[in-house]
């Protein structure tokens, strides 16, 4: 059964369907309707708005150190008030799958600043993924929790408002048991990072990156759509439905796991087309990136870095090529 929902609303079908256990946030847009719709589920799990951020992440956290997959829900400046457990949980890693849901504001319709998430996800040295539809947000939820207990680590993933406001056609399925028990397990040397053990956690922080790296290097989340070999387009989020539009006839390179980089990737496709531009939204976020592995390549010098990137926007950065 297909059903038209906003990207905020399947990210709730999201997470319900992948066996959510625990979902917890911090209302602002536009993040705020992903918890008002998860609440039809709370049958199955535990729902809560939190006093700020930091809280509600922090209950998300310890449900997943207990087995339970948990979502927790805030809009970019959110993630400002939650950054301190956010890089600490990063070094101990979770259990139960953990996808924290950041929704950027670029344009600031309802923001006091634009902040590029993407960035927070280096930081933390943790994946980051990046719906560009309601079904790839739906998708996207079920897929994080996987890779999140595949590889003990928390996710990011990343909305933006046109993202989590838009609405398309969504596939809906049955919810699934989650696999893995709730039970939480006494491990100081895993789960407490005082310095004697946080040490050996920032190793294995580094093995994960590496590891994430490789499975971003072949997800399904990141793909090339051949067309005309003249100019080819690297890409992400709501900006990838701009550039099919403005620039039907170009290459693609749609990236949806856009932390680790995947870097080989970034070089076949920039070795198959002629010229290449990166289509992002605010920061130059791969730009500097994949400049730094040694390809030419226009951005930031043609799309602009301030505010909302609109297929109008666009359109004109094409007129002047």
């Amino acid at each position: 059964m297909k059903e038209l929902m906003s990207a905020n609303e399947a990210i709730a079908r999201g997470a319900w369907e992948g066996g959510c256990k625990v979902a917890t946030g911090y209302p602002g847009t536009p993040s705020t309707e992903i918890l008002e719709n998860i609440v039809q589920y709370k049958k199955d799990l535990y729902c809560e708005w939190s006093p700020n951020e930091k809280v509600a992440f922090e209950v998300a956290v310890g449900s997943s150190l207990a087995g339970a997959r948990s979502i927790v829900t805030m809009k970019h400046v959110g993630l400002n008030v939650a950054a301190d457990p956010l890089m600490t949980f990063a070094y101990m890693g979770s259990v139960g799958g953990f996808v924290a849901i950041v929704a950027d504001d670029p344009g600031m319709h309802s923001s006091q600043n634009e902040q590029d998430t993407r960035n927070f996800a280096k930081f933390a040295k943790i994946p980051v993924l990046e719906p560009s539809d309601s079904q790839e947000a739906l998708d996207f939820v079920k897929y994080g929790f996987e890779i999140s207990e595949k590889y003990t680590t928390p996710v990011i993933l990343r909305s933006t408002t046109r993202v989590s406001h838009s609405r398309s056609l969504v596939e809906l399925k049955d919810r699934i048991t989650p696999p893995l028990e709730v039970k939480f397990e006494k491990n100081p040397p895993r789960f407490v990072p005082i310095p004697a053990w946080a040490r050996q956690m920032r190793v294995r922080l580094e093995d994960r990156l590496a590891q994430l790296k490789e499975a971003a290097e072949t997800s399904p989340l990141n793909r090339i759509e051949w067309r005309d070999r003249e100019l080819g387009i690297i890409t992400h989020s709501v900006s990838y439905q701009y550039v099919r539009d403005i620039f039907p006839e170009a290459s693609v390179l749609k990236i949806g796991f856009s932390y680790p980089y995947p870097d080989k990737l970034f070089k076949d496709f920039a070795a198959g087309v002629k010229r290449v531009l990166v289509v992002e939204e605010l920061d130059d976020f791969m730009e500097e990136h994949i400049k730094s592995l040694g390809i030419a390549c226009d951005g930031k010098n043609i799309i602009p870095r301030i505010g909302e990137l609109t297929p109008n926007v666009l359109a004109a950065c094409r007129a002047k090529m």
